[in-house]
């Protein structure tokens, strides 16, 4: 500013010629800009494909040498690598072909300042001394705007990663919490779902119209085929997705009234698909009850048929189990996420497909303690293998979500009906019509 003022009062009339380059370089800057942010968004675009690539890789590892498929996969890499350096290519070839412009209109106006200047003193209209100043100073006025195309490109290059960044924090939340409050020791566990219709983001409906009420203290089994909307009726009480048509409700409350928190700590998970932190094997069963001391981890490990292989171990419960528990075989991960629930002790217990990679000894023994944690807390226990279920007060058949049969184990092999001819497939005997 202060050397442009200088300019304007030492030599008005050279002086329009020395800024006359910089509505140019704004201008070219500003639409250089533009492209660069579209340049630079496809490149983060495509460094995520190549980490997505890779973790998938790494996490597969085991298949890929199983299949002998490392130089399909190793292709795949390079083509995303091969793309991601094309993408690049084209954003620094932008921002580098910037450089040689800009520098062409501040060397312009500085031929013009000085050629012009040396006019006007020959012609005595301005003195020497002025014009060796006006020389001097003309670079300050227009050489810092050589950086202006590297601040550019930094300033390009860390807006496409915040860009990304944003664009994540901005997503809408699709799970509206509710705020009237449902301490921990009030919950009785009554759970009722009222009519309810549900569909993945638009598709035909896994449930349509369907109830279920489940008195407290309670437990039933679900059965059904894969797909029939088993698992998703019990993610529709944890509230990770929202119904459509319907209600779900919880002593009587609508789930969507309550604050999201307290409803998810009032019940206990166990998934199919077990997830186990990299940590120890203690940490792992003390996640979301931190403050609980090592005897209870112990206890709760013991219930869940753990303790023993877990006491194997040179480390014992500060084994390191690794990345999703993969220092760990599948019936000893469900075990400890077993344990985890048991350690929680909620008043709703969900347990879907909780022993299905464990041996049938195992199976036994976990389902002689579940009949003690089960007392008193409501447990909905979804299971292929129809004899996790035998003992439950009822047990509900589903197909296409809905509920086509419901009674207990012997009342439903009363039936002969769908829940009869898989009981008899699974014990071996022959089916009776």
């Amino acid at each position: 500013m202060a050397v442009g003022v200088s300019f304007v009062i030492l030599a008005p009339q050279i002086a329009w010629l020395a800024m006359l380059p910089i509505p140019f370089i704004l201008g070219g800057t500003s639409s250089i800009q533009a492209q660069l942010a579209t340049r630079y968004a496809a490149v983060r675009d495509q460094a995520g494909r190549i980490s997505d690539r890779l973790t998938n890789n790494l996490s597969g590892i085991a298949t890929i040498k199983s299949f002998t498929a490392e130089a399909y996969e190793s292709d795949r890499v390079y083509q995303e690598s091969e793309a991601y350096r094309r993408t690049n290519g084209r954003a620094i070839a932008l921002s580098v072909a910037f450089q040689p412009l800009l520098r062409f209109f501040i060397l312009l106006g500085f031929v013009l300042t000085l050629y012009l200047g040396g006019r006007e003193v020959l012609r005595g209209r301005l003195s020497v001394g002025t014009y060796g100043f006006m020389v001097f100073i003309v670079q300050d006025l227009l050489w810092p705007f050589t950086e202006l195309s590297e601040l550019m490109d930094e300033y390009q290059r860390a807006m496409a990663s915040l860009r990304r960044v944003m664009g994540l924090l901005d997503t809408p939340q699709a799970i509206a919490p509710g705020h009237q409050p449902f301490p921990f020791a009030i919950v009785k566990g009554a759970v009722q779902f009222d009519q309810i219709t549900f569909a993945y983001n638009g598709r035909y409906p896994v449930l349509q119209d369907l109830s279920l009420q489940i008195p407290a203290g309670s437990t039933i089994g679900i059965v059904g085929a894969t797909g029939s909307g088993k698992s998703t009726l019990v993610k529709l009480l944890l509230r990770f997705y929202e119904v459509q048509t319907g209600q779900i409700l919880m002593d009587g409350i609508d789930i969507r009234d309550l604050d999201l928190g307290d409803l998810r700590r009032c019940i206990g998970w166990v998934s199919q698909d077990v997830f186990l932190f990299h940590g120890t094997i203690a940490e792992n069963i003390r996640y979301g009850s931190f403050e609980t001391g090592h005897e209870q981890v112990i206890h709760a490990a013991k219930l869940a048929e753990a303790h023993e292989f877990i006491a194997q171990f040179p480390q014992g419960y500060k084994t390191i189990v690794g990345e999703r528990g993969q220092k760990l075989s599948g019936g000893q991960r469900q075990r400890l996420a077993i344990a985890r629930a048991i350690l929680k002790d909620p008043p709703i217990l969900i347990l879907d497909e909780a022993t299905s990679a464990v041996d049938n000894e195992t199976e036994a023994a976990i389902q002689k303690a579940l009949q003690v944690i089960e007392k008193d807390r409501t447990t909905i226990a979804i299971a292929h293998r129809l004899s996790t279920i035998r003992h439950t007060d009822c047990i509900y058949v589903m197909e296409q979500g809905q509920f086509i049969e419901s009674g207990t184990h012997e009342q439903l092999l009363a039936k002969n009906g769908t829940y009869a001819k898989l009981w008899w497939v699974q014990s071996g005997e022959v089916f009776s019509v």
